[in-house]
């Protein structure tokens, strides 16, 4: 990364789910969210509890647990807080500047990235190829 200084961190849905299942993630992305734990800047948006509600409904994602206490223990965490998500957001996402990702969950979260300035965590191809477009700040994880 080009700054001392990782920019808060909005994690995509696939690092929420590695996250909370203690999955590795490559050595920049663990330094970058220690950090951001350690400053109380690591955001979700609402969108991944629905993605996280699908996952375990199609029994892509075990848990013993229902949909809705396995993303409130993730919220819950210290340093974890839930990105805002508005309408004005909502229709920003319809505007990306560049070549966006084409699924509706992914500008959703590219726009909340843009908007509030965080750094995205994911490893979907299709963000970080928005990301090397210069539209948003992303680490591989």
């Amino acid at each position: 990364m080009a700054t001392d200084r990782v920019a808060p961190i909005l994690l995509d849905t696939c690092a929420v789910i590695w996250v909370a299942e203690d999955e590795p993630v490559s050595d920049e992305a663990a330094a970058a969210l220690d950090e951001a734990f350690n400053r109380r800047d690591v955001f979700i948006s609402p969108m991944s509890a629905w993605e996280v509600g699908l996952l375990i409904a199609k029994g892509r994602l075990l848990s013993p647990m229902s949909p809705q206490a396995w993303f409130r223990r993730v919220i819950e965490q210290p340093g974890v807080a839930l990105a805002e998500m508005t309408p004005d957001l909502l229709i920003a996402s319809s505007f990306l500047p560049g070549k966006p990702p084409k699924d509706p969950v992914d500008r959703i979260i590219a726009a909340t990235a843009r908007e509030f300035g965080l750094a995205l965590m994911t490893r979907d191809r299709r963000l970080l190829d928005y990301a090397e477009q210069g539209h948003l700040e992303a680490i591989s994880c």
